[in-house]
């Protein structure tokens, strides 16, 4: 069996997002990227109050603290503005470190996603990356989940 090029990964990728996103204009393409990035940095926070809690949704627990739905934020990104629904806990003690309460341009968040990405990054590395960059932890489970998602 022929070994995958990662270009030809990549492009395999590309061809889908295009076809998925119906893709023809770069005002098409913009708006694809604007709806990946959404729901990318959406998944964030959903990964760090898993860590919070300690538990993943819908799983059990005897921990006292539990979620309690999600509010909607508005933010703006080098693709525009988005909406995404950031996760709350029942006694409001779980604070998003990579999007914060009150923060709204994502653009610097947006690009260091993007090259962590494009650089193939394993989830130590981009654990580290995290660390480096927003001065907290991320455990590599984090990391593993926020990309699964």
């Amino acid at each position: 069996m022929a070994r995958r090029t990662m270009s030809e990964g990549k492009k395999n990728v590309i061809a889908m997002l295009l076809q998925e996103y119906d893709v023809h204009t770069a005002a098409d393409l913009e708006d694809a990227l604007k709806d990946l990035m959404g729901g990318t940095i959406e998944s964030i926070p959903e990964s760090e109050l898993d860590n919070h809690l300690g538990y993943k949704e819908y799983e059990r627990s005897d921990n006292e603290n539990y979620r309690n739905g999600t509010k909607s934020k508005k933010i703006r990104g080098k693709f525009g503005e988005t909406e995404i629904s950031v996760p709350q806990d029942r006694d409001g003690s779980f604070e998003p470190q990579v999007v914060k309460k009150r923060q709204k341009d994502v653009s610097g968040i947006e690009d260091k996603m993007i090259s962590m990405y494009a650089k193939g990054m394993t989830t130590r590395q981009i654990s580290e990356t995290i660390d480096d960059i927003y001065g907290f932890g991320a455990s590599e489970g984090m990391i593993s989940d926020i990309t699964g998602r």
